[in-house]
């Protein structure tokens, strides 16, 4: 495929990955509307394709790059396509599994891992110069509350978010000075089509009960407004970490339910 070209406001083009679904999707729609040229990526090439052609329909500027970012190779070749660019939302990721550290997958933790971090770090990696040439460039690293603090059946994802969450805390303070800023979001309980499904391994029945009793958990929309308002803040504005939690929850391990 392709590659999108270059736009001539490269503060205006906006790398979303994991566009596909669930805060991914949202995001770039919501960055659309905000004047974001969007560039799509994601593994699911029909999927993208659909919403670059949903946000064109609305008016805003959208062109889908089928990408898996644990691939650097394909990484590299897709951050050739610019010269520069404005922002990068590093939303690809997701949890597979919930058991407790003494019987967990090792081939689970080794793919949260490779996608959550290394994925971060290969797309990080090579829009970097693309980013600082712009004059005014941000990264956003959607990691979790889980990156902040752990809970029982969660030891892999946990692990992978905290990664995460060190990557972009390390790299703020690695390249201060330059006209980069790290936004991390790391959003609490959000409801989507496909994230609990996912970890459990499409059990429908397993991935309600996350769900379950709570009146109004996060959606994918309150996820993607908590970035989009931290990315158009001003130049000098840095939204260092933002935690993002529905009401219903205290902490990771306190969930208010209605039962």
């Amino acid at each position: 495929m392709t590659a999108p070209a270059a736009s001539t406001a490269p503060s205006r083009i906006a790398v979303v990955t994991g566009a596909s679904s669930g805060i991914g999707a949202a995001t770039a729609r919501q960055l659309a509307a905000a004047g974001y040229r969007v560039v799509l990526t994601a593994r699911r090439k029909d999927r993208i394709e659909e919403l670059a052609e949903e946000i064109t329909a609305a008016g805003g500027q959208a062109a889908a790059y089928p990408l898996d970012i644990t691939d650097r190779a394909a990484v590299d070749e897709f951050a050739t396509a610019f010269k520069t660019i404005g922002v990068l939302v590093n939303n690809a990721g997701g949890a597979l599994g919930a058991d407790p550290v003494a019987t967990g997958d090792p081939a689970d933790w080794r793919q949260m891992y490779e996608t959550n971090v290394i994925g971060t770090l290969n797309v990080t990696q090579a829009l970097l110069p693309a980013l600082t040439e712009s004059g005014d460039g941000t990264i956003v690293v959607l990691s979790s509350t889980a990156g902040h603090g752990t809970y029982e059946g969660g030891g892999g994802y946990v692990a992978a978010k905290h990664a995460e969450h060190v990557l972009a805390e390390t790299l703020r303070l690695e390249i201060v000075g330059t006209p980069i800023r790290v936004i991390e979001v790391a959003p609490g309980l959000v409801k989507t089509d496909e994230f609990a499904l996912t970890r459990f391994g499409g059990d429908a029945e397993k991935a309600a009960k996350v769900y379950a009793g709570v009146a109004e958990p996060l959606s994918a929309d309150d996820v993607a407004e908590t970035i989009t308002w931290a990315v158009t803040r001003p130049s000098h504005v840095n939204i260092d970490l933002l935690i993002v939690r529905p009401r219903a929850q205290a902490s990771n391990t306190k969930l208010h339910r209605e039962l």
